[in-house]
């Protein structure tokens, strides 16, 4: 362990300079590979009145140094509206505030590099095509993450925008070396892909994706949907779905518009959905041994800003790229 230090700030750009996608990987698979008490990853809590809001995702790592939370809020009436996420740290050796680390772009990176670790044990080995539904930040964070534990023959795009997918492919190719190239439509996209990334739901909320679209065998990894009102995938794709895994299990089951429409349409699907310690800890080996298509769902957790935001945080005190902050908080002795 390093030796305690007073608090400091993590920026979002310091933590794009410190951040490896396959150490976020390999450490979030090895947190999910152990039990996780249900009281050390509460599910998310959102206060509101109106338009403003103020939502809490907290998580106290089984292992680890910090501890904390991350809190997002916006006031959607405000004469400029936005949404500033931090992310608190505290030291469990000394009970103290370690750090302010900006969430806005650790938030990208814990969804992508958890996508990435769950694709890891849920897709076959081996070179694979990529499609990509959306061209926004978390679907060019996404590919980067899985570019990391796959090799990528191509990567095709869709977005409603042409020059958006365009300029997507464009920079696949160059910062990655990738073949890619952008598709007229989601279908043509998806059209005999390995691997389906959905990363846009749409903005009149009908799905973007079909089962009838997907190959036998293929893999999707869909981040799109995480509250009731909120729909990417059709209740199709459910249906054909062999084996879901979840990284909140009960809030993707029974607060995400997907399911929500699945179980409406009356797709059975409790008893091939499993949490994301089941996938790591080996307990599914048997059933994807058995599984043609596969799927992960994803509505992020604060587990995962935590395990990302300690590394960004410890490397970037090891680099001497942290801000100090000219401050220190009153300790009350418990």
């Amino acid at each position: 362990m390093s030796k305690s230090h007073p608090p400091v700030f993590v920026s979002s750009e310091t933590a794009r300079s410190v951040f490896l996608w396959k150490d976020a990987i390999r450490a979030l698979q090895a947190v999910y590979s152990q039990p996780i008490p249900s009281q050390s990853t509460p599910p998310r809590s959102v206060a509101a009145v109106g338009k403003t809001w103020l939502r809490t995702l907290s998580a106290v790592p089984v292992t680890g140094r910090y501890y904390g939370a991350k809190v997002m809020g916006a006031a959607m009436g405000s004469a400029k509206p936005g949404v500033e996420y931090v992310i608190v740290l505290f030291d469990r050796e000394t009970s103290r505030i370690a750090g302010l680390v900006d969430g806005a772009l650790v938030t990208g990176y814990r969804t992508a590099a958890t996508s990435a670790a769950a694709l890891d044990r849920l897709s076959p080995q081996g070179p694979a095509r990529l499609a990509v539904l959306g061209s926004g930040l978390e679907a060019s964070m996404h590919v980067r993450a899985v570019a990391s534990v796959r090799e990528l023959t191509e990567v095709v795009v869709f977005s409603p925008t042409p020059e958006k997918r365009a300029a997507f492919a464009e920079a696949v190719t160059r910062d990655l070396g990738v073949p890619a190239r952008g598709a007229a439509s989601g279908h043509e996209a998806v059209d005999g892909a390995d691997l389906v990334l959905c990363a846009a739901r749409s903005r009149d909320e009908l799905p973007i994706l079909y089962g009838n679209w997907l190959k036998p065998e293929a893999t999707i990894v869909s981040i799109g949907s995480t509250v009731p009102s909120q729909r990417e995938i059709d209740a199709s794709v459910v249906a054909r779905s062999d084996i879901i895994v979840c990284d909140m299990l009960e809030e993707v089951m029974e607060e995400t518009g997907d399911m929500l429409a699945a179980k409406e349409a009356g797709i059975a699907f409790h008893d091939k959905s499993f949490s994301l310690v089941d996938l790591m800890s080996g307990k599914l080996e048997d059933k994807l041994r058995g599984a043609r298509t596969r799927m992960f769902k994803s509505v992020g957790g604060g587990l995962q800003d935590i395990v990302v935001a300690e590394l960004i945080l410890t490397r970037a005190l090891e680099q001497g790229l942290t801000t100090p902050l000219p401050i220190e908080f009153d300790n009350k002795s418990i």
